[in-house]
């Protein structure tokens, strides 16, 4: 069973940064790609970015691109999300996710496994 865990969320002031961690206890953590999302209320879930079992990103939307990094360490079952240069408009619910399939990992529907999310709020 995987059960993913999100911290870091918070509070933090535009062009401020701040660092997601998504932990999974289980033991086959390092065979699922992992992603992240994010979502604002009356919206659909937004692929922010993923990271394949082989420690590959995918490439990011233009909305994060050079401002989000992803990273894994597979050893500590873990994944982060590294958000520099935040905006007011970053403001959402992320969401970490993990993927048996590794492909076609900014699509949604390609993962089986959700967080609950955490909550990240930026300030004008």
């Amino acid at each position: 069973q995987v059960l993913l865990v999100e911290s870091g969320g918070g509070l933090v002031q535009e062009g401020g940064s701040l660092r997601l961690s998504c932990t999974d206890p289980g033991r086959a953590f390092s065979t699922y790609g992992m992603g992240w999302f994010r979502q604002t209320p009356g919206k659909e879930r937004e692929f922010v970015s993923a990271i394949t079992r082989w420690g590959e990103p995918t490439p990011y939307p233009e909305s994060v691109k050079g401002r989000f990094t992803i990273s894994r360490d597979n050893a500590k079952n873990a994944v982060y999300l590294q958000m520099d240069n935040l905006k007011p408009e970053d403001t959402a619910v992320y969401y970490c996710a993990a993927s048996q399939g590794n492909y076609y990992l900014s699509s949604f529907d390609q993962y089986d496994y959700w967080g609950q999310g955490t909550q990240v709020t930026v300030s004008s």
